[in-house]
């Protein structure tokens, strides 16, 4: 790996190595991963990088904590509780990431087809639409869209444009979110994305959709997230008594 420029911060790609390789079982539970330092030669980046990494995957709940120490091999990665799952901000900070968020486009249309059916809505009823540019630690990984009804876009379009979470500004408007149904698969990136994520026309995108519902069971957001390629992945984890889904860094 070379330290110069790249779409994907180089401390993701260390980490999706390693992450691939303990799910390989290169790194057995209780094993010890390599020194900083020889993880530093072996992908050719800083001590700092490599710490960054380390702290992606101790977030995941992969490997021990202790800076000063070889990191010890704990096991699967960590699942994530509804808000950090359906909340870009919640999760970004319980990895100890920094999450950012820049509105580029806020506006107030007749709601199409899809939106009018996804919400609940009558021909002709109008939504906000809302395209945000979404950062972790100042690097931009995701292009989020998401359609409001009129009563929740209005307090939306009311906030700052650098509002880093609409959900928590939205709770504290009483707008409760309960339920939140996700569906993942890829997409192409449009002019859009590519411009914000500096990534190529047609290139491939991991996408989310995601329709939240309050307690009563009314729609509250329609959102199509896009994430640039080797930043997040999912995990689901089913058995008999429970399935649970979570999302962490790399691929």
């Amino acid at each position: 790996m070379s330290e110069g420029r790249s779409r994907t911060p180089l401390y993701l790609k260390v980490a999706a190595d390693l992450r691939a390789a303990i799910a390989a079982g290169e790194y057995g539970s209780g094993a010890k991963l390599p020194a900083e330092d020889e993880l530093g030669r072996r992908y050719g980046v800083s001590r700092g990088t490599v710490r960054q990494a380390l702290a992606a995957l101790r977030a995941d709940g992969l490997v021990t904590s202790r800076r000063g120490t070889r990191r010890v091999v704990l096991g699967a990665p960590r699942l994530h509780g509804f808000g950090e799952l359906r909340s870009f901000t919640r999760w970004a900070r319980s990895l100890g990431e920094e999450p950012g968020g820049r509105v580029v486009a806020l506006n107030r249309v007749e709601a199409d087809e899809e939106e009018a059916e996804r919400l609940r809505l009558e021909s002709g009823a109008f939504v906000y639409r809302v395209r945000r540019l979404r950062t972790l630690s100042g690097t931009p990984v995701m292009v989020e869209r998401t359609t409001y009804p009129q009563r929740i876009g209005e307090l939306v379009a009311a906030m700052p444009l650098d509002t880093v979470s609409h959900s928590e500004q939205l709770e504290l408007h009483g707008v409760l979110f309960a339920d939140a149904r996700h569906t993942i698969d890829l997409a192409r990136a449009d002019e859009d994305d590519a411009e914000l994520l500096g990534c190529g026309m047609g290139e491939a995108l991991l996408r989310e959709r995601r329709l939240s519902t309050d307690p009563a069971g009314s729609p509250v957001e329609w959102s199509q997230d896009r994430y640039l390629p080797g930043t997040v992945a999912f995990t689901v984890q089913s058995s008999t008594a429970t399935s649970a889904l979570g999302r962490r860094l790399g691929p």
